[in-house]
């Protein structure tokens, strides 16, 4: 960090607009929601960990034998091959999740490309949209 110098901390030239501090709010919404993707993203990426894992678990299990499967909070006894077709399925719908996550958050990042350039030439030096 730098300490502004005395022009710049006085640079008052640019007048904010209706419209501008409208962009300002648009570009701190979508910062706010790529925040709450990411987070999103990171509980996925370790629950399908978990799945994979499994799927390791239920390739060395016996056949014949039931096996406890997670379901929401609960553990059932199911067949094996009951749980490989459940974990397929909930390997798939983890999958969704993360394409459908990873794609609104190049969506929030497309927008704020488009404000940043918006912003940053009107405003310059005066403005701080990096983190």
């Amino acid at each position: 960090m730098r300490m502004l110098e005395q022009e710049e901390e006085n640079d008052d030239s640019t007048e904010v607009s209706w419209e501008d501090q409208q962009r300002i709010n648009t570009f701190s919404k979508l910062n706010n929601r790529i925040r709450v993707i990411e987070e999103k993203l990171g509980e996925l990426k370790q629950e399908k960990e978990a799945l994979d894992d499994l799927s390791t678990e239920l390739e060395l299990a016996e056949e014949d034998q039931p096996v406890l499967y997670k379901v929401g909070d609960a553990f059932l006894h199911m067949p094996h091959s009951r749980a490989l077709k459940r974990l397929e399925k909930d390997q798939a719908s983890v999958d969704a999740r993360v394409a459908e996550l990873a794609a609104q958050a190049d969506d929030c990042e497309s927008q704020m490309k488009q404000l940043k350039v918006v912003l940053y030439a009107k405003f310059g030096k005066a403005i701080n949209l990096d983190e």
